[in-house]
Formats: structure tokens, C-alpha cells, sequence
């Protein structure tokens, strides 16, 4: 699977498509797909960024995974930003709540972190693990 992302977070949330608005308009990411249920719900989403991807979907879903994700907190995710101030800005736009602004941080990278409406901690920077190796 050449040029696949081997690791996908995933996430279940109670507004799934509030959280897809969120991720495109506020973080830039592309929607790649969405199916819902019969009743509006989000089955699976998956959106893009750079060559990484996050799969969401509805806490209301059944199933093994939704039932494994019943209790779950909120996550953390570390995204690979080219511009983090201009990314920034366009999360401050957006209404996004920022948790740390822009900060240049002792091992070079330039990072900020956002919470999305449902808790979630998304960390946005210059750092690229693996890309030295």
C-alpha cells in the first residue's frame, strides 16, 4: 500500500458532521468520504491531510468499535503543518478554541494547539517525526 497512511486516528463524535465542518473549515482538511445512516448519522468519514487521514464517525453508531469507544475521553492528534501561523489564523477564524498560540519550541519545531467542540486536542506543527530517518 505505497503512499497509504499506515496509522489513521479515529474518532466518534457526538455532532460527526459539526466535526467535519470543524476539520475542513478550521484545520484545512479535505473531506475524502462521508457515509450516513438512514438517519443522518455519520457511518464513517474520512478526511485528508497531507498524507495523513482521520476516519470519524457518530457515538450513536452500533457496532464493535462503538461499543469499545462508548467511555472514551477525548484524543490527541499531532499534525504536520507547512505555515503554523497562518494555520493558526485560519483556526482563530474559524472560532476554534486555542489552547497554546503559536510557540516556537526547544527542538526546533513551531507548534499550536487547538480543542475541537467536543474536547479533542489537536496539536499542529513544524516537527516531522521520521523524517530524518
Amino acid at each position: 500500500m505505497a503512499g497509504a497512511p499506515s496509522v489513521c486516528p479515529t474518532f466518534v463524535y457526538e455532532d460527526a458532521k459539526a466535526a467535519i465542518r470543524t476539520l475542513k473549515d478550521a484545520f484545512g482538511f479535505t473531506e475524502v468520504a462521508v457515509y450516513e445512516g438512514p438517519d443522518g448519522s455519520v457511518v464513517h468519514a474520512e478526511l485528508a491531510y497531507g498524507n495523513g487521514r482521520v476516519m470519524l464517525g457518530s457515538r450513536k453508531n452500533e457496532g464493535v468499535f462503538a461499543r469499545a469507544m462508548a467511555g472514551g475521553g477525548p484524543s490527541g492528534v499531532y499534525v504536520v503543518v507547512e505555515d503554523v501561523d497562518a494555520h493558526h489564523a485560519r483556526a482563530v477564524r474559524e472560532g476554534v478554541e486555542i489552547l497554546m498560540p503559536p510557540t516556537d519550541q526547544d527542538y526546533g519545531s513551531r507548534d499550536y494547539m487547538a480543542r475541537d467542540a467536543e474536547g479533542n486536542v489537536w496539536s499542529f506543527g513544524t516537527y516531522a517525526p521520521g523524517a530524518g530517518d
